[in-house]
């Protein structure tokens, strides 16, 4: 049978890769044949990770970088063009959650959520494209989240920066398809329902009562599990989905249409 998600010989960035979802997606592309550049602030976790990778026979590679500082990710991407000559993919996946309603976020705290969320994959792609033009080809899947077209009523999830975050993420993926899909490039987005991940596991997934009103709202009945937003991320980034662009895939057990 004909593997359609193959990704030999390319080359994929992930950002927020120090674990989660992101050290995830790192492993699911190695084991479709891609080297992997490993982007985050950790550094000691992503090396920890880079030996995983490479103990099956993929090159990958550790950089330290801020996605909120434009000086950290030039540095970074010229670190990972240097080490493997080409970027095909780039999944921009580094975010932060944080809890709290627009009477109770401080400045800074609205400041982070939209400096990571949103500013950093303006950053990461604005230093990324040019070399994906200059090849004329390119994969870009942004992270978005069901919470970029759904709130939370009960006062301990409320998370409204995250909200605006998440929801400009999907407009930004929508005006960057239609920019630069004539040099060959997509741009789609993913928007994961409730994953147990470092930004869930200590409160969502801490709560009984929550998960199970979640899960009888939920058509699939439970949260996902890990690995189920692999399919999507690499159905994204590989050539089986060469004819989708600026589009937002919801892995979220149907979440979005109840």
């Amino acid at each position: 049978m004909e593997n359609y998600c193959d990704l030999k010989g390319k080359v994929a960035v992930v950002t927020g890769a120090s674990g989660g979802l992101g050290a995830d997606a790192a492993r699911a592309y190695a084991k479709q044949g891609a080297d992997v550049a490993l982007l985050a602030r950790r550094k000691e976790r992503l090396e920890a990770l880079a030996e995983e990778i490479r103990s099956t026979g993929r090159r990958a590679l550790a950089v330290q970088c801020d996605v909120a500082n434009e000086e950290s990710v030039e540095k970074a991407i010229e670190e990972v063009i240097g080490y493997f000559g080409k970027i095909d993919i780039l999944l921009n996946n580094a975010g932060v959650a944080i809890r709290g309603g627009v009477c109770d976020l401080c400045v800074e705290e609205w400041d982070m959520g939209m400096d990571v969320n949103v500013k950093g994959i303006f950053l990461v792609s604005k230093h990324v494209i040019p070399h994906m033009i200059e090849n004329k080809y390119g994969k870009i899947v942004n992270t978005s989240s069901i919470n970029s077209i759904a709130g939370d009523k009960d006062d301990m999830f409320i998370r409204h920066v995250y909200n605006a975050s998440k929801a400009a993420v999907r407009g930004l993926t929508m005006g960057m398809a239609c920019s630069y899909g004539k040099y060959g490039i997509t741009v789609n987005a993913v928007g994961p329902g409730l994953f147990e991940s470092e930004m869930t596991a200590d409160t969502l997934f801490k709560s009984d009562e929550f998960l199970k009103a979640y899960s009888r709202i939920v058509p699939l009945n439970r949260p996902a599990r890990k690995g189920e937003l692999n399919g999507a991320i690499l159905f994204l980034s590989s050539d089986a989905s060469s004819y989708i662009t600026g589009q937002t895939i919801f892995v979220d057990g149907g979440f979005s249409i109840v």
